[in-house]
């Protein structure tokens, strides 16, 4: 019962930082490996119970929705998917033991994109000049990081949209949020019939991320985004931190 309520409060939380400014497998993850998951199973079991969250936060975005300059919301999707499958089966084919060692590093990248990803955006926006090519090219990448992994993929599409277009902040928050569910879907396909999804606990997080994501979501709009990533950034560097310290310590 101690497992499931502390799943069940990392859903809330992590359900409302995904809403707010994305990072909420960073808690989701380590809750479910606290919780006697291993991390291959955790991740799996995390990315499943983290897609109702982000259908329903993007539903909370839904007036802000529009199709990006130039390209297709329906090829950004495509390509997502299509990358989501790979990672997926990459993550499948990747050994528990080798994932135990690696999966802190995921984590502490994730947590170093979110924290820099929005100036390292900006600082390359002024710098490089765009190829039309160049938006699907780099959604089909993160599609493929997001179906292994997922750790701030919502952060680094933001950090990449920002570079490759002109889109407004709550347009991008809408279709990020249907996008990673889009490649995130597709890849749990793979997870569930892979057998890598431990469904109690997934349950648990699933209804406890959708109501922390569709709650904040629907306030969230009016939060003050850089501040919510500086509070975000310090608890998801503590959480690193401690993955760190009982995987070596």
């Amino acid at each position: 019962m101690q497992d499931l309520l502390l799943i069940a409060g990392a859903g809330l939380l992590g359900g409302a930082m995904n809403a707010i400014a994305g990072g909420g497998s960073f808690v989701t993850l380590p809750a479910l490996v606290a919780a006697g998951v291993p991390s291959l199973s955790a991740n799996a079991t995390s990315t499943v119970a983290l897609v109702p969250s982000a259908l329903a936060t993007a539903f909370a975005y839904r007036h802000d929705f529009q199709n990006f300059e130039g390209v297709k919301f329906s090829t950004m999707a495509v390509v997502s998917v299509v990358g989501g499958v790979l990672g997926a089966l990459l993550l499948i084919s990747t050994p528990q033991r080798v994932f135990d060692h690696i999966f802190p590093f995921l984590l502490l990248f994730g947590v170093a994109v979110f924290a820099f990803g929005k100036s390292l955006g900006e600082f390359l926006r002024a710098r490089i000049k765009v190829h039309p090519a160049a938006l699907p090219i780099a959604q089909f990448a993160l599609g493929i990081y997001g179906g292994y992994f997922g750790g701030a993929v919502g952060v680094m599409m933001l950090a990449t949209w920002s570079v490759l277009t002109h889109a407004s902040i709550n347009m991008m928050q809408a279709s990020r949020h249907l996008l990673n569910a889009a490649m995130n879907t597709t890849a749990s396909l793979f997870f569930i019939f892979g057998g890598l999804i431990h469904w109690k606990q997934m349950g648990v997080l699933l209804v406890a991320a959708a109501i922390g994501g569709y709650v904040t979501g629907h306030y969230g709009r009016r939060l003050d985004p850089a501040k919510a990533r500086i509070i975000i950034t310090a608890l998801n560097g503590v959480i690193v931190a401690l993955v760190f310290w009982r995987q070596y310590g």
